[in-house]
């Protein structure tokens, strides 16, 4: 693909969408996200860095028809039900939707970002088998495409009441246990090169993750850069026993389907430098990390 070439990108408010949007612009290309609303601050702070905006929402086929015009490689990325905006039907419908559009414009390149738990056999939980139904659906359009599978971000650690305020760490992994997380910053440009090089990467599915930690890991991470000692803990039995959200992700992650299948090592070769915990922390994470640690209420949102 040449520089001339343009790419949609879906999600572009969000986590991921806005990651790649951004490694593409820092890469020289023209960049044209789908939002919803041109004047929320996200999509304002989109404009002011040169990336054009196609005005859509993702439950009305025609403006995603109209955004796909003369569009050489697109990103599509769904709100999961998790989130309270879709159920996971509307996400398989919304994933379907794109894919057609973009083999009807003509589009050369699909990239879907799916997840880590997604391909291996049904999970029981709807938001992971749902992007499993959307990958295969991908792979049977005449269309080149790529299915990313990201780890759980980085990011999601820091989200309001895991306990870091009051010295400690809760979350899904025993304290040996380890489990593959992404940086956004490296899931935006490894998404941007993937995306550029269709005769590289169509038809592969690539595993994303940047570092496979353990609970000690975050442990030890989050106390250098606390200042304080944070001690880590596995959510309480008698939590997941009460929230059978938790405990099936608990559950995933024992079995294996949540812990990451990513081969870091060749990752490394293929896309370069991979960010680890403690560089995360200390750079793109840093601010995330203190405002967690400062208020459980502060405000990290994943989408």
């Amino acid at each position: 693909m040449d520089h001339s070439d343009e790419f949609l990108v879906f999600g572009a408010t969000g986590q991921q969408g806005g990651a790649v949007a951004r490694a593409l612009k820092a890469k020289g290309r023209k960049v044209r996200a789908f939002v919803r609303n041109a004047d929320s601050i996200k999509s304002r702070a989109l404009a002011a860095e040169g990336i054009s905006l196609a005005i859509g929402d993702l439950f009305d086929p025609a403006s995603i028809e109209r955004a796909m015009t003369g569009i050489t490689g697109v990103f599509s990325v769904q709100t999961s039900s998790p989130a309270g905006e879709v159920t996971d039907a509307q996400e398989v419908w919304q994933g379907k939707t794109i894919a057609d559009s973009a083999l009807r414009q003509g589009v050369r390149h699909l990239v879907y970002s799916s997840g880590g738990a997604a391909g291996k056999g049904p999970t029981g939980m709807g938001h992971f088998d749902s992007k499993s139904e959307i990958e295969a659906y991908v792979q049977s359009l005449p269309i080149m495409n790529t299915i990313t599978r990201p780890a759980s971000f980085m990011e999601m650690m820091l989200l309001p009441g895991m306990g870091l305020p009051q010295g400690e760490f809760t979350f899904f992994m025993r304290p040996e246990q380890s489990m593959q997380m992404i940086a956004l910053d490296d899931l935006g440009r490894i998404n941007a090169e993937v995306l550029m090089d269709p005769d590289r990467y169509a038809g592969k599915i690539i595993e994303l993750a940047s570092a496979s930690v353990t609970g000690k890991d975050l442990e030890r991470a989050f106390t250098k850069a606390a200042g304080r000692p944070i001690a880590y803990r596995r959510f309480p039995d008698e939590l997941l026993a009460q929230n059978p959200f938790l405990n099936r992700l608990a559950e995933l992650l024992d079995n294996g389907l949540l812990a990451g299948a990513a081969n870091l090592a060749a990752l490394k070769r293929e896309f370069g430098r991979l960010t680890s915990l403690v560089e995360w922390l200390e750079g793109s994470g840093k601010p995330l990390f203190e405002a967690a640690i400062n208020h459980d209420k502060a405000e990290v949102a994943l989408r």
